[in-house]
């Protein structure tokens, strides 16, 4: 009886020795759609074998270069999937094949991605980085299975370098920081009353000239306290192309905004022609919304116009164009006799009338060059703004183009609702929630986190026209880079998780557990984070 008790004491002992760690759940932003936890980790040491196909030379360059400067971990590539540590696999099945998903799974000694699509792959990646955990002088990964896709198609930030110029190597972090939290479009605010950021060889005037103002306003809108310092910059094409190739291979679609027929007085101020009194102006040096709008009557401007597409489209391969629309103030249209002719020629009744009827010829113009225009709300000719009256907005028979995507801002969110009905696509940026210039105190990190795209009591058939969401840095008083980051910074990971987790994985609890790694990483970086307000 001593040595039975004895042999299932030692045989008790046996198992307890070997029986695997206990699970460790994933900290991922943005939290998956699916995790199934299995017992047990896969070690990694710091040389690691990785097997994909050519097709994936791309993301097996990314990967490499992630790992060692996260991990200092060496990849070697092998052609068998028996030697290989890593495996990289683009997977036909009809369910891998929607687009950015992927699965990631850790089982027995192998870490297995795979994918319909080389962006998916990435994406797997970026999962793969949260999940590493390093142990002594290697490392430990948590064994399981993530099936995950995106909730919403359009994931977007946007920075405006109108008002105040970044330069290439500031976008490229930020294109960093966008793909690890997949984000997958980058709104590029090039133009504005401030400031024109895009080379363009026919015009230019555009930078000699529009590039640089004397001085810049500080403080806030309508300080009138200015800083006295001449500010300046733009992009070359050449460096326009190495920053699309730079994002490309990180599969997000930069998206450039030209805007139009407002916010327009440094191209203006380039070329007085190109707007209505024909008389020559000063970039300006004070932020807000400005009298001076383009002349959209004349053949010449359109030629502007077409001109100016056809340098964009050639050094941007996104399917959009945004020609922004917003914030137009109609004084010098009402002022003009030859505009009021021309809206007497074309049955046009109010100057709103007129933006959409430009805003369509645009359109026409842009779909010709097998692009699709993309604009801020007002483009609808609705009223928004107190400087607008009744009679300017009042709609008499001009209907916005039904291919168009509606950027939605400003105004009562039922003015969104009434589109979606329409049959518009919209992408959901209202200020109240995803301004990134506005303080902490106005969006602090819980509220840009409980952001909603869909709006409430939208019918199913419409919810599939809410492409995603937009987050907007917008530039006036941002005037260093860490300026910038601290307003960016945390929220847009909380922007992230709205887009790709969708409304019913969201748990801020959840959120802030894992919000530590991401402050980490930036701190790493060299990247200033702003205020968390909840504790962590």
């Amino acid at each position: 009886m001593k040595s039975k008790a004895l042999f299932g004491t030692l045989l008790s002992l046996f198992f307890f020795a070997f029986k695997p760690a206990p699970k460790h759940e994933y900290q991922i932003i943005p939290e998956p759609q699916d995790i199934t936890y299995a017992k047990g980790s896969v070690s990694l040491g710091r040389s690691v074998k990785v097997v994909f196909p050519e097709e994936l030379k791309n993301e097996f360059q990314l990967l490499e270069n992630f790992l060692d400067s996260d991990f200092q971990i060496n990849l070697k590539k092998v052609n068998s999937w028996n030697k290989a540590d890593i495996i990289l696999e683009i997977n036909s099945s009809k369910e891998a094949k929607e687009i950015e998903s992927y699965t990631l799974k850790v089982d027995e000694e192998k870490i297995k991605i795979s994918s319909g699509s080389s962006a998916g792959i990435l994406n797997g990646i970026q999962t793969l980085r949260q999940i590493i955990k390093e142990e002594g002088n290697g490392f430990l990964i948590q064994r399981g299975t993530i099936k995950d896709n995106p909730a919403f198609s359009w994931r977007a930030f946007m920075l405006d370098e109108a008002r105040h110029f970044k330069g290439k190597e500031v976008v490229k972090q930020l294109l960093d920081e966008m793909s690890f939290l997949k984000m997958n479009t980058f709104h590029w605010h090039l133009t504005d009353d401030q400031g024109w950021r895009i080379e363009i060889k026919k015009y230019p005037k555009l930078t000699e000239i529009g590039a640089r103002r004397d001085s810049t306003e500080i403080n806030h809108f309508h300080s009138n306290v200015f800083d006295g310092k001449p500010h300046s910059g733009y992009y070359t094409q050449d460096e326009i192309r190495e920053i699309v190739d730079y994002a490309t291979k990180r599969h997000i679609q930069i998206v450039p905004e030209i805007e139009m027929p407002g916010h327009s007085s440094a191209a203006i101020a380039a070329y007085p022609w190109l707007g209505v009194t024909g008389e020559n102006i000063d970039v300006p040096t004070k932020f807000g919304v400005h009298y001076d709008v383009y002349d959209v009557t004349k053949p010449k401007v359109l030629e502007f116009f077409n001109d100016i597409f056809d340098e964009v489209i050639a050094l941007f391969p996104s399917p959009v164009i945004h020609i922004g629309g917003d914030e137009i103030r109609y004084d010098q249209w009402k002022s003009s006799e030859s505009i009021q002719e021309y809206m007497v020629e074309n049955n046009l009744e109010t100057p709103a009338e007129l933006q959409v009827f430009f805003t369509n010829n645009i359109s026409s113009m842009l779909k010709e060059k097998n692009k699709r225009m993309m604009g801020w709300n007002e483009i609808k000719g609705d009223k928004l703004h107190d400087y607008q009256s009744d009679s300017d907005t009042k709609q008499l028979g001009q209907s916005l183009a039904e291919e168009t995507i509606i950027q939605f801002w400003k105004g009562d969110p039922q003015l969104m609702t009434k589109s979606l009905k329409e049959g518009y696509e919209i992408v959901n940026s209202y200020h109240v929630y995803t301004y990134l210039d506005y303080s902490y105190k106005s969006i602090p990190l819980s509220k840009a986190y409980s952001f909603n795209p869909i709006p409430d009591g939208l019918k199913k058939e419409d919810e599939k026209k809410v492409l995603g969401l937009g987050c907007q840095m917008w530039g006036e008083f941002i005037p260093t880079v860490e300026d910038m980051q601290r307003k960016v910074f945390p929220r847009i990971a909380a922007y992230a998780e709205v887009g790709w987790s969708g409304r019913d994985k969201k748990d801020y609890e959840r959120f802030k557990a894992a919000l530590p790694n991401l402050l980490k990483r930036w701190k790493n970086k060299g990247i200033i984070y702003g205020e968390i307000a909840d504790k962590l």
